[in-house]
């Protein structure tokens, strides 16, 4: 297992997964709380598992839970592709309002490890996408906040020409999602 940091994000961590291939197929170790914990600052227990199935297009998020229940997040992809996005949502940090994504996928079996602090969101660039995810926190509705997947001032680059996606499949709840300016006004963002 190795690990490295996602661009500017000295928090977000990408970690690479020994895999193990031969004639019958591979084997991998998908979680090992030791040895993640190694590369983390501080230890994370995780509470619950999410599991999503999406087609190629889909785009999910930029979601994040605010305080008392906000969520730190080990995202892995078991079956097909996604482009991983996160933007830093912290008003202290000289990283806010930046992003940085990354492609993970069944071959490179990458996990993301996101802290508090961070939405997440990813583009499925495959059919029949399996993520997984753990979070050190349970779903609170309450919480629940989303951010504009589109905001200009933010500008991410989803690579949808590259990935030829046309017209990205989004729910209504992250159509109408607030841009940062927006979440910033309404004292939703992390401190």
């Amino acid at each position: 297992m190795k690990c490295s940091n996602l661009g500017v994000f000295t928090e977000v961590k990408v970690i690479q997964n020994t895999i193990h291939e031969d004639k019958r197929g591979f084997f991998l170790e998908a979680f090992n709380k030791k040895i993640l914990f190694k590369y983390l600052s501080e230890e994370i227990n995780f509470v619950q598992d999410n599991h999503s199935r999406s087609k190629k297009g889909v785009i999910r998020g930029l979601h994040f839970q605010r305080n008392p229940f906000a969520q730190a997040k080990l995202i892995r992809v078991t079956k097909g592709a996604i482009l991983d996005v996160v933007v830093d949502i912290r008003l202290t940090s000289k990283n806010f309002g930046k992003w940085a994504s990354i492609e993970i996928n069944e071959k490179n079996a990458y996990m993301l490890f996101i802290p508090e602090g961070f939405a997440h969101g990813f583009l499925t660039i495959e059919n029949n996408t399996d993520v997984l995810y753990k979070t050190n926190n349970f779903y609170t509705p309450d919480s629940d906040g989303s951010l504009l997947w589109n905001d200009p001032d933010i500008g991410i680059n989803w690579e949808l020409k590259s990935y030829k996606i046309e017209n990205p499949i989004i729910s209504k709840k992250d159509r109408n999602a607030l841009n940062l300016e927006e979440l910033n006004e309404k004292k939703l963002l992390f401190p």
